[in-house]
């Protein structure tokens, strides 16, 4: 058949609605760019500061890391705030504040209850411009951000990408690591500092966006208030090199101390406006987007190569790269990376089917809605064609090029691109064998969930949301490590893996190129308590997402190949995690402190207990799990009425039962007392361990305040070991959460230097709450933002769907946003005071 030459009619009336998006464009006096998005969606906001300044404009100090150095000290204290005062007083009102610097853009946000958008935009104008950048605090911050660097150094994905990067661009800065080098980063002055603000954070130089329940023209004057009472200054934009043209293959090979064989292999291409990065785009997604992608078949699938192969165009701006990664056993890692060079001239050879095309341009459509899914995901999407693009129109051109693309564009881009002759590709490989020992409550009906208890005991829940043409259907179950036999640990996460791949009467292919030309996506979870699967479709393509679910539930086929395909891939993700210090310490720490407990060992198993799961202990964990009185489902999005007749047809053909844990009283912590485990590392990890109740108990409620006491930028414990003593990079707590029991921890990274005064700030940090020493601030911050959380997690679908159905599975109120507000409003710090004296006690820790 003849290439197509007409725009593709579905994806245009897909994207009918995003091209008339409601967009206000402001121009300030001074030169300050505003642009307002208005989504009554949902009652919370996105408030972004997008500085045009990033690691690519710090010449002559390149290198050095000065964006990323300057956004960290940017919330250190301003004229009108303390630096402890910037977080609390956005934590105060149930926001989220971070930032992040990129190659081209340095960025600010806050994401918070609509009602306090003006509060957003005071912090933010103040911290962006009336920064102090406090001198004490430069060498404290230094310290921390020497932390981050030492992160980046034992994190071997992070090595490759950034030798990729290194060695695929000579002249432009892309080439040097936006956190700086550290021999470099280290000379960094305050002076450095207060020059390159001075020079770059002006208000010509920057863009606000605000995404959310806002009125434009009721927020404009409050606007032009905050933001434009800054001056317009000079400017001198940074001269950015040109990346010369590549005329030969360049190449890499790393040892490191890991485990598995890594590489990354990557093209030059274009920027983001040009008119090839939509057919790049979608070409990437044909190569290696999803298991039913062209890579992903014929060296996983066919050829069990590689354990994991992802494709991808990045084009920030100026230049790019058309970007593959792969992960694969070391004695296959030459052979996987032939393999891709065999498929992509095998591909620009022959080029690419009509079916192939309307695949990747379905995905590409329901990127470009999911996107939309938050109003974080909305303000940074107009960000980028703002300032990147120069157009903040962009998204609908970007849009309408996809429509038209044919097989002729992606077979051109393909052979212009992708040639062998300017390729580059870095590969790091194990330098020895072998294994290393040693807010407000929700409460508008339209967003409150309706259920049914059927017959056989299962349960459907549903709501309508007609925001997006979107929708979300999960099935989740009981499940993980207490129902699983000794020995077969990581079953479950198995089960979970294979129920989404091969059937009685499709294929795993099959199964990913159905759901995959659809433009939805089908997937599943596994926990410590749960596991469960779930489709996310057009509303044209519910029957096709009630098929699949349904033979995922009830006739996963379990087949020899797929099960040691999914093991072999399930082991390579454990010891892939292996090097990772935190994943591995976390892994060791469960292990001391949960012992015979069924606990001890994550969901994802160990490898000696994963090699032995066959499918036979599959399918018994299948009829055992995957019952009626097990089971709940929820569906939430733009549905019709017929399609809850649909899902209760399905879930009668469930059989009847429920099954019952395992027993899982066995006594905790196993070992308390202190261990120390010797690695090869820039880092040393600290954690200490505690026991806790678990999800069905009052004092859950209780934890959730607590962690939230100890983690955060406004933390107590945060001020002293990273703020004022520059310890450690991270110090937070976290929990592992069963319905019964479970581990509360506190964890930092730091280096041998501080792991004592790390220690010691712990059991000062545990003192001070046990006598009762937190503040009414702390506790209104941890309420506010706890209650906030909840609220900003539930924009998608799929997390109304997730914590809708676990709730039900768990025995939990459904609709609980009320309920929630009020329990954690009702937890004090004598409630805390009393968690810490009985359970946060020395007799009950485990240090590692």
């Amino acid at each position: 058949m003849p290439a197509r030459k007409t725009p593709h009619l579905h994806i245009e009336r897909l994207v009918e609605p995003l091209l008339r998006e409601n967009v206000v464009r402001h121009v300030l006096p001074n030169g300050l760019t505003v642009l307002v998005r208005p989504d009554d969606s949902a009652d919370v906001v996105s408030v972004q500061v997008w500085v045009k300044t990033g690691s690519i404009h710090e010449a002559p100090l390149l290198g050095s890391g000065l964006s990323h150095f300057l956004e960290h000290m940017l919330f250190k204290g301003t004229r009108r705030r303390r630096g402890r005062e910037i977080s609390a007083e956005v934590q105060a009102h149930g926001g989220y504040i971070n930032a992040y610097t990129t190659y081209d853009r340095t960025v600010y946000y806050i994401d918070l209850p609509s009602e306090h958008v003006k509060v957003a935009m005071d912090v933010l104008a103040d911290a962006v411009f009336n920064s102090t950048l406090p001198a004490d605090e430069v060498d404290r911050e230094r310290d921390v951000i020497l932390r981050e660097i030492d992160m980046g150094l034992d994190d071997p994905d992070y090595r490759v990408a950034q030798s990729l990067m290194a060695v695929a661009f000579r002249q432009h800065p892309y080439r040097h690591p936006i956190i700086g080098y550290r021999e470099v980063f280290s000379r960094l002055k305050r002076a450095d500092l207060v020059a390159y603000h001075k020079a770059r954070y002006i208000p010509n130089n920057v863009v606000l966006i605000v995404a959310g329940a806002v009125d434009p023209e009721r927020l404009m004057p409050a606007i032009e208030k905050t933001f434009g009472a800054f001056e317009r200054r000079a400017f001198d934009p940074a001269r950015v090199p040109e990346e010369p043209k590549q005329m030969a293959p360049r190449e890499l090979d790393l040892e490191g101390d890991v485990q598995m064989f890594r590489a990354a292999l990557g093209f030059q291409v274009p920027g983001l406006s040009h008119p090839d990065t939509p057919a790049l785009d979608v070409v990437s997604l044909i190569l290696g987007h999803g298991e039913s992608s062209v890579l992903w078949q014929a060296l996983r699938e066919k050829r069990k190569l590689v354990h994991t192969i992802d494709v991808s165009n990045w084009n920030p701006g100026g230049r790019g790269l058309f970007y593959l990664s792969l992960l694969a056993d070391p004695e296959k890692g030459e052979k996987a990376v032939a393999a891709v060079h065999e498929e992509i001239e095998r591909i620009c050879r022959r080029g690419f089917t009509r079916q192939q095309l309307d695949k990747a341009l379905r995905q590409a459509m329901v990127g470009e809605i999911n996107v939309r899914r938050t109003m974080s995901g909305q303000a940074s999407r107009l960000g980028l064609a703002e300032v990147v693009v120069g157009d903040v129109h962009y998204p609908a051109t970007y849009l309408r090029r996809l429509a038209a693309l044919t097989t002729a564009d992606l077979k051109r881009v393909a052979q212009t691109y992708l040639q062998p002759a300017v390729l580059t590709s870095v590969a790091m490989r194990p330098k020895r064998a072998g294994s290393r020992g040693g807010a407000s409550a929700i409460t508008a009906a339209a967003r409150l969930f309706e259920q049914e208890a059927l017959p056989n005991g299962a349960r459907l829940l549903w709501r309508e949301n007609h925001r997006l043409p979107k929708v979300h259907i999960r099935i989740v179950w009981r499940g993980g490590p207490l129902f699983e036999e000794p020995g077969r640990r990581g079953a479950t996460s198995m089960l979970a893996s294979l129920m989404t791949r091969d059937t009685r009467s499709r294929s795993a292919a099959e199964v990913a190129s159905a759901i995959e030309s659809a433009g939805g996506s089908f997937s599943q979870f596994s926990g410590n308590n749960s596991f469960g699967i779930y489709a996310e479709v057009l509303p044209d393509d519910l029957d096709l997402a009630i098929d699949l679910l349904e033979e995922a539930m009830l006739h996963p086929a379990f087949t020899a190949e797929s099960v040691a395909l999914e093991r072999e891939g399930q082991i390579a993700d454990i010891v892939d995690d292996e090097d990772d210090i935190v994943i591995y310490a976390r892994r060791r720490l469960r292990r001391l402190f949960f012992g015979e407990h069924p606990f001890a060992i994550p969901a994802s198993g160990t490898v000696e207990d994963v090699k032995a799961i066959r499918a036979a202990d599959l399918r018994r964990l299948h009829r055992q799990l995957v019952r009626a009185g097990n089971t709940v489902c929820a569906v939430s999005g733009d549905f019709p009425k017929r399609l809850l007749p649909k899902l209760k047809r399905l879930l009668t053909k469930l059989p009847a039962g429920r099954p019952e844990p395992r027993d899982g009283s066995q006594a905790y912590p196993a070992e308390v007392g202190r261990h120390v485990l010797p690695l090869e590392r820039q880092q040393v990890i600290v954690h200490e361990a505690y026991p806790m109740s678990g999800l069905l108990h009052d004092e859950f409620y209780v934890s959730e305040v607590a962690d939230e006491l100890f983690s955060g930028m406004s933390s107590h414990l945060f001020e002293r070991v990273r703020e004022e003593k520059g310890l450690a990079y991270f110090v937070r707590s976290g929990r592992v959460i069963g319905l019964e029991d479970g581990m509360f921890y506190l964890e930092a990274g730091t280096n041998s230097a501080g792991a004592r005064e790390v220690v010691k700030e712990f059991t000062a940090e545990l003192d001070r709450v046990r006598r009762g020493r937190v503040t009414d601030e702390e506790l209104d911050r941890c309420r506010t933002r706890l209650k906030a959380a909840r609220r900003m997690g539930l924009q998608s679908n799929g997390s109304w769907c997730s914590h809708a159905a676990l709730n039900a599975l768990y025995g939990l109120p459904v609709n609980d946003a009320e309920f929630y507000d009020g329990r954690i409003d009702a937890v004090t710090r004598e409630d805390l005071a009393r968690f810490a004296r009985e359970r946060l006690a020395a007799k009950n820790r485990v240090r590692l």
